[in-house]
């Protein structure tokens, strides 16, 4: 994981499933992941047959959402970001196409959509040479810090 990911939320291993920056765009980012063999997760799903689980794939986007949402506020200077941290607060029509497994390194992208009283809805895909994995939709808010 880069530096550039660290600053920007408070996930840390065994629970960050964003390695780097790849794009940021006004409207969104890209970001990588790449799932390796000797993850903890991997030895209960499955044993001698691992699959990365549908869930960590979904929280590597809403991590991805949340790099951009801190990184947009950052660059327009916005005070009040800067003591809130994102969190989820909706999922809705998660589909899963494809599969990862120990080793893939996955593209995870994130599109803004509108801004509701504070709530974010934004969607997300992930995908595996070039292949789509997920497809979601999600909204995150940016709760004050305790």
């Amino acid at each position: 994981m880069t530096e550039e990911v660290l600053q920007a939320i408070p996930h840390r291993p065994p629970f960050l499933f964003v390695d780097k920056v790849v794009e940021t765009r006004e409207d969104g980012i890209v970001c990588s992941r790449v799932f390796r063999a000797e993850e903890k997760f991997y030895e209960g799903h499955y044993p001698n047959a691992p699959l990365t689980p549908g869930v960590l794939l979904c929280e590597s986007v809403f991590q991805a959402a949340a790099i951009h949402l801190v990184k947009k506020a950052q660059a327009g200077g916005d005070a009040a970001f800067a003591n809130r941290t994102p969190v989820l607060c909706r999922i809705e029509n998660a589909k899963f196409k494809g599969m990862v497994f120990p080793g893939d390194e996955v593209l995870i992208e994130v599109k803004e959509g509108e801004t509701l009283s504070g709530f974010h809805y934004m969607s997300g895909n992930v995908k595996r040479g070039g292949k789509p994995v997920l497809q979601i939709k999600f909204a995150l808010a940016m709760l004050e810090k305790k």
